[in-house]
């Protein structure tokens, strides 16, 4: 049984590996809803309200974007989110009516960046006509040098570019299809730094989304009722407050 589990999974990673790509929802890190009875708000005031409060607290690098889901299969209809991307961690947040009830639902994902054939293969036509291009005026054995050359250097600048010296690079870097894929997941080196804003990411972004929904609901005299708040199956040991102490110290 263990023979073929292995194995089913050894063939699941190789077909993902030569045939699969990104995927848009990614893997579920935290997920809480809350709802309210009456409550009458259109989804666009509430995405509006809550993009202008993530721009004015400046928080480096995320980018806001609203992106559409289906509500069911392939040909249902597509329901509105907004998306808070923060390098490969996605805060997604729906406003939407349900029946009488209206409810706010946050998710946070994370989207790793996973090298496919298809990156080594477009990364291999690249460097084709490169050397094609490199043949014309060098011949083939300088231009096959100058290649190898290229290569190194390329990778040299992959490994510095996440360093606070080349910041803009390494925004620039993760920006280019392909490229940013392939730098993130081979090249690309995590920090303290790295490590401690995603942390406050995943803790202040939701936090400031409960915030506005709470005020808009107040606002419209409705309190909201939390319903389901689920503990995060990924990256939870990491990022998870520790309980406290209720031995004496002695």
């Amino acid at each position: 049984m263990d023979d073929k589990l292995k194995k089913s999974e050894w063939l699941r990673r190789l077909f993902e590996f030569i045939f699969g790509f990104e995927n848009k929802r990614g893997t579920l890190v935290n997920h809480w809803i809350v709802s309210a009875a009456e409550l009458s708000l259109s989804p666009s005031e509430f995405y509006t309200t809550l993009e202008k409060e993530l721009s004015a607290r400046k928080f480096p690098s995320v980018e806001i974007s609203r992106v559409e889901f289906a509500e069911g299969g392939l040909m249902s209809d597509q329901r509105l989110y907004l998306r808070f991307m923060r390098e490969r961690l996605a805060v997604d947040v729906c406003a939407a009516p349900f029946g009488t009830e209206y409810f706010f639902a946050c998710r946070t994902t994370y989207i790793p960046a996973l090298v496919r054939l298809w990156h080594i293969a477009a990364a291999l036509a690249f460097f084709v006509v490169v050397e094609g291009l490199l043949i014309i005026p060098l011949g083939a054995t300088f231009g096959f040098i100058a290649l190898v050359t290229l290569v190194f250097a390329l990778a040299g600048v992959m490994r510095n570019a996440g360093s606070g010296a080349f910041a803009d690079l390494d925004a620039l870097l993760l920006k280019i299809p392909v490229v940013a894929t392939i730098y993130e997941d081979w090249f690309r080196v995590d920090t303290y730094y790295r490590d401690d804003t995603r942390a406050l990411y995943l803790k202040l972004v939701p936090g400031i989304v409960q915030e506005v929904a709470d005020e808009i609901s107040a606002a419209k005299g409705v309190k909201l009722v939390r319903q389901h708040k689920f503990p995060p199956p990924l990256l939870h040991e990491l990022f998870m407050p520790l309980p406290p102490r209720t031995e004496e110290v002695k």
